[in-house]
């Protein structure tokens, strides 16, 4: 009891580590939620990383995208498609790999660049982070589909969701702060 009176650093490693795993938890879902949209399905993956990556920064967000992509390397079933489409390292090293890395790179990136910045910097910021995902997504799909196809496949039919997933975010980031100081204060 002491150790939580004094410093309160096990009281705040605890948070850090349930908001960690919240956040992975928060991300397994929004992987499995499929809405009807046109061309393709529309997973909410990239929602749930940019409104984390905004809500708690870059080093909390790094760390439960980090945490979803080690639950699913081990084998559970938190990637869309999963398990019917595989599971673990081989669903990992599938077409869909790059994207997964993308994620990672856009967590620390939105974060970062989002800090401190009002509605224009956070959209920026997520069109930086999406752009990051598409890169490292497309370059990892040209090992699995041919150039030519490349964007037709891998880009155009998931840009026009994506960028309504960033309109959603940037409208909803008004409600974010109280989690921001939620976040904040377990890293102290």
């Amino acid at each position: 009891m002491t150790a939580l009176v004094v410093g309160g650093a096990p009281l705040r490693a605890a948070r850090t580590v349930a908001l960690v795993l919240s956040g992975g938890l928060l991300i397994t879902l929004a992987a499995k939620v499929q809405i009807p949209f046109w061309p393709v399905p529309m997973t909410l993956h990239t929602l749930a990383i940019l409104a984390l990556s905004l809500a708690v920064g870059p080093r909390l967000a790094v760390a439960m995208v980090l945490g979803y992509l080690a639950a699913g390397a081990a084998g559970l079933p938190v990637f869309s498609g999963t398990p019917e489409r595989g599971l673990g390292l081989a669903y990992m090293a599938g077409p869909t790999g790059g994207y997964l890395a993308g994620y990672l790179v856009a967590a620390g990136l939105v974060g970062a660049l989002a800090a401190g910045r009002g509605f224009l910097g956070r959209v920026a910021a997520m069109l930086a982070g999406l752009t990051a995902v598409y890169v490292l997504g497309l370059a990892w799909l040209a090992l699995f589909v041919p150039a030519d196809r490349l964007v037709a496949l891998g880009l155009a039919p998931f840009l026009l969701g994506d960028l309504v997933k960033v309109g959603l975010v940037a409208a909803g980031a008004a409600a974010l702060p109280g989690l921001r100081r939620i976040a904040r204060s377990t890293t102290r």
